[in-house]
């Protein structure tokens, strides 16, 4: 449910992006800004559902570690128990048949342990810069091949030179990782 209204507002997030494209091309700057902070807001919004999306995807899968953990513990408990039977015995075959469940069942627990950390650590927030509105509305309005007239502060427009520069080192790496991965 909580991808669903994500891609609900990724949706509107782009209704907002051709609004405000069509806004720039009739020269209304208040209207573009408008549009540019809706899409903005809508890009948050799919941004904040899928994180709580993830959210709860980590915490299905701590309850479900628990619950898997509890059964190899009592698995152990009865393990240990059979190990203390077969120990008063001495049958050499039975203690190391027990030994190699007992190791399989701790071998399982850390897999799970390792599963649960990963999902854990992949639950992160992002923030938005604040100058997001005027990048949106330099990046449509070039897109659109159209001049826009407004004040932004000169650092911004460096930024996008940078960021296009590294998106092409970017590609670069990426294509000379595939062709290394061909050979």
């Amino acid at each position: 449910d909580l991808e669903r209204n994500a891609k609900k507002c990724e949706k509107e997030e782009k209704v907002e992006k051709n609004k405000l494209k069509k806004a720039i091309q009739k020269n209304n700057v208040e209207g573009a800004r408008i549009h540019a902070e809706n899409a903005i807001r809508q890009k948050n919004q799919a941004l904040n559902y899928l994180r709580m999306s993830s959210r709860v995807d980590a915490v299905a899968s701590r309850v479900q570690t628990a619950v898997t953990t509890k059964k190899v513990t009592q698995s152990m408990a009865g393990v240990v128990k059979a190990m203390d039977a077969t120990m008063k015995s001495m049958n050499l075959e039975k203690i190391s048949a027990l030994m190699d469940k007992f190791e399989h069942q701790f071998e399982d627990l850390d897999v799970q342990s390792s599963y649960m950390e990963t999902t854990m650590s992949q639950t992160t927030t992002t923030s938005v810069p604040q100058n997001e509105v005027d990048t949106l509305m330099l990046k449509v309005a070039d897109e659109a091949g159209i001049e826009l007239n407004m004040q932004l502060p000169q650092g911004q427009e460096g930024s996008i030179g940078v960021s296009t520069q590294v998106s092409q080192e970017q590609d670069e790496l990426t294509q000379r990782l595939a062709r290394l991965r061909q050979m």
